[in-house]
């Protein structure tokens, strides 16, 4: 009888999957690679750089979305975004 794969099998998983995150863990490597910002790289330093952009970019996202609800808006526009990062900067 085949065994069953669950959703945490043995398989392969991405970088970006086992830390949990939605921005590219092996992108952001890349770019600092081909940015030549440093001779030598730390397996983590891409992973740490792929979480600090997604908080970056969920709390930049979560100040445009208070901003469209207090003015009574429903969508997030670039104008909304730019005040939210206007705020939290």
């Amino acid at each position: 009888m085949p065994r069953k794969m669950g959703r945490w099998s043995t398989g392969r998983r991405s970088r970006t999957a086992r830390a949990e995150l939605s921005f590219s863990v092996s992108h952001m490597e890349r770019l600092l690679w081909e940015g030549h910002y440093a001779q030598c790289l730390s397996s983590s330093a891409p992973i740490f750089l792929a979480a600090i952009m997604q908080r970056l970019t969920a709390k930049v996202l979560e100040l445009a979305g208070n901003v469209a609800q207090n003015s009574g808006q429903r969508h997030i526009t670039p104008e909304l975004v730019d005040i939210a990062a206007a705020l939290s900067g």
